[in-house]
């Protein structure tokens, strides 16, 4: 295995180069290399001779066994034990579905093509070992993003109390969030120069370090204003260190982190009395969702959401045919439901897109 780990220690080089990911998607793809490489160990086999039946044997690992409490140890000959207990427990783990979700090893499965990619690239293969998505892969269901209703945005939005240098930028956060329709990772990672107010645009990196321009409006330019005027010099401290580009401080003048902004906007969710679940990515749905609902082309929503490909905004709008099967069933006189049913309900887990 150490000309295994050889590679897998040159391999972030590959994936920021070549296909220009984030360091935080670069620690995942780290982490799935880690169960790949758990499992060579485990089964005693060799990274180098990949194939069809290899990754079979892996997704079955992943699925029963791969996900192990502390306290597992390998027999040595491909079984799995506890202390000196045989198989049986690996056995109770698959029985109680214990492994990885169906979504996790859809994930690990697309990291190991990346990285048998990598390999061809090294000059160990010809062409990848690891069937293509085509002919292998792991169905996962995506269940349909949630998202809020107007008076809920608008409770939201009105949660901060700004007459603090806090609530001015939590109420600046909520703006941008819900009319720009940002990643959680794109609005951490502005900077004041990124921030066109005459223009009323914000200039945001997306996934694979792509660059896009999103607008907004009135409102949001308000908030935004008020925070660069009185908000961020106060959480500054009055520091003028030109490397301090970052947008959003905390109250240390430094970058607002992600789980910060996590936090704050569960805080006002459920200050606001919305419903549960609600959290940054929520608010993207819910921006697509409104402007589907608003008439705009699906284009359009598209390209304000940096989508690559129009099959992933193309879920919006089994979203709001959701919405309108619900109204049709609740209020249409025809519907064959009591008149004391309520509607439907869109389900508030939201998928990372």
């Amino acid at each position: 295995m150490a000309e295994f780990d050889r590679l897998v220690r040159r391999y972030p080089y590959f994936l920021r180069g070549q296909k220009g990911l984030t360091e935080n998607t670069v620690r995942i793809y780290l982490a799935d290399i880690s169960s790949f490489r758990q499992f060579l160990v485990e089964y005693g086999m060799d990274p180098l001779a990949m194939d069809r039946f290899m990754v079979r044997n892996y997704m079955a690992w992943l699925a029963t066994v791969g996900k192990k409490p502390r306290g597992y140890e390998s027999a040595g000959n491909g079984s799995a034990r506890y202390g000196s207990a045989d198989g049986s427990k690996a056995k109770r783990q698959k029985d109680n579905g214990e492994g990885f979700a169906r979504v996790s090893m859809s994930r690990k499965l697309t990291v190991l093509r990346s990285f048998y990619r990598y390999l061809v690239q090294q000059g160990l293969f010809q062409s990848t070992p690891v069937p293509s998505g085509r002919s292998f892969r792991i169905k996962v269901e995506k269940p349909l993003p949630g998202f809020m209703g107007k008076q809920e945005v608008g409770r939201l939005l009105e949660a901060p109390n700004t007459n603090g240098p806090i609530g001015i930028r939590d109420r600046a956060i909520l703006e941008i969030l819900y009319s720009c329709g940002v990643r959680l990772a794109e609005i951490h990672g502005l900077d004041i120069p990124d921030v066109q107010l005459g223009r009323r645009e914000l200039l945001v990196r997306g996934k694979g370090a792509k660059e896009r321009w999103v607008v907004f409006g009135k409102p949001t330019e308000a908030a935004l204003l008020l925070y660069l005027q009185e908000g961020r010099p106060h959480l500054a401290g009055g520091s003028a260190d030109p490397k301090n580009r970052a947008l959003f401080l905390n109250r240390y003048g430094v970058r607002l982190s992600r789980r910060s902004i996590e936090k704050l906007v569960q805080q006002y969710a459920s200050q606001a009395g919305t419903r549960g679940g609600v959290h940054p990515h929520t608010l993207r749905h819910t921006f697509a969702t409104h402007m589907l609902e608003g008439g705009a082309d699906l284009r359009i929503i598209q390209e304000l959401l940096g989508h690559s490909s129009p099959t992933t905004t193309q879920i919006y709008t089994h979203v709001t045919k959701q919405e309108a099967l619900a109204a049709l069933l609740t209020f249409h006189p025809r519907s064959d439901i009591p008149e004391s049913a309520s509607p439907i309900e869109p389900d508030v887990d939201a998928t990372e897109d």
